[in-house]
């Protein structure tokens, strides 16, 4: 009898429409470094102007501040910081040119990013998709359990950060209002 399940690849194998991982992750590297000095020199040459862009105008003047004070107070730091935050990955180094923090500690901490931030998504997300696929080629029900544990998980975080947020908010409401 002839099986419908979809084949899943040997994660010991390492390699994805075969080319081996540690190439992707090579290239994806090289281009998201390339992406990264791609935005500041457009924050850089655009300068303040971008602010007025649609870019500027989606991102909203509260969020563009506070990404400046990150800049202004860490440099850097917040250069390679800003990989490990989603939101801030693609707006931060753009807002870097617009300030114009120096461009070798600029480079050197997107290159440092590059190398530590791709490796661990790459090898860890492909980890984690391929062995969840194998899971659910072995056994659906336990596959779409684990998928709805781990959507529940991740939801009670947000809603636990978000009433974080809301007290912190009203907490300093009080202290505005006295």
């Amino acid at each position: 009898m002839r099986s419908f399940a979809p084949s899943i690849p040997d994660p010991t194998s390492a390699a994805f429409l075969g080319m081996p991982l540690w190439l992707w992750a090579l290239l994806g590297g090289i281009g998201l470094f390339g992406a990264f000095q791609a935005y500041y020199w457009i924050g850089y040459k655009l300068g303040p102007r971008i602010y007025a862009s649609r870019l500027g105008r989606k991102i909203g003047q509260e969020n563009i501040l506070k990404v400046e004070n990150a800049v202004r107070k860490w440099g850097a730091l917040a250069v390679y910081g800003c990989f490990w935050v989603p939101g801030l990955r693609h707006t931060l180094p753009w807002t870097a040119g617009v300030l114009r923090i120096s461009y070798p500690w600029y480079a050197a901490a997107s290159a440092l990013g590059c190398l530590t931030w791709v490796p661990v998504t790459y090898f860890g997300l492909y980890s984690l998709i391929w062995g969840w696929l194998r899971l659910a080629a072995e056994s659906p029900l336990l596959a779409g359990a684990a998928a709805v544990a781990a959507i529940a998980v991740i939801a009670g975080l947000v809603r636990r950060r978000r009433h974080r947020r809301k007290a912190a908010q009203r907490a300093e409401e009080k202290v505005t209002v006295a």
